[in-house]
């Protein structure tokens, strides 16, 4: 166990993961991070984004996307708090498609800066969505 580090994976509905691992890859909004065992303190913020979670060696043995949310890393493990999270296997190509072109019609006709911020927000979780099915591996 001392090579490994307990994460969880919660979003509002549900806790999704809760297991001992040997590596989690993160999409902090300042770019992937990794956390091991005896990582050090820290508090990020995720972008949108797939979590790659490393079970044993160097394979990958779960992806969830998730849009957004926290990451915490403690002397306890890692924490991740997303905005909503689904395992990248469960995702429908076709309803993410039209996610991205309903998001993008939303901000072609955002008439005000706040509607253009939120219709934006939506394109990146859209795209990056869409962009999870196609990796299969970190």
């Amino acid at each position: 166990m001392a090579d490994q580090v307990h994460f969880e994976l919660v979003s509002p509905e549900r806790l999704l993961f809760s297991a001992n691992v040997a590596e989690i890859v993160i999409p902090g909004v300042e770019g992937d991070f990794a956390v091991l065992a005896g990582h050090s303190n820290l508090i990020s913020t995720l972008r949108p984004g797939v979590i790659h979670i490393l079970e044993t060696g160097a394979q990958v043995t779960d992806r969830i996307f998730v849009e957004g949310g926290f990451a915490e890393v403690n002397a306890e493990g890692c924490t991740v708090l997303a905005e909503r999270a689904a395992r990248v296997a469960d995702i429908d190509r076709n309803k993410a498609e039209q996610a991205l072109a309903d998001a993008r019609e939303d901000l072609q006709d955002a008439k005000s800066e706040i509607d253009r911020a939120a219709a934006a927000q939506l394109v990146e979780i859209a795209e990056a969505r869409i962009a999870a099915l196609g990796t299969s591996t970190y």
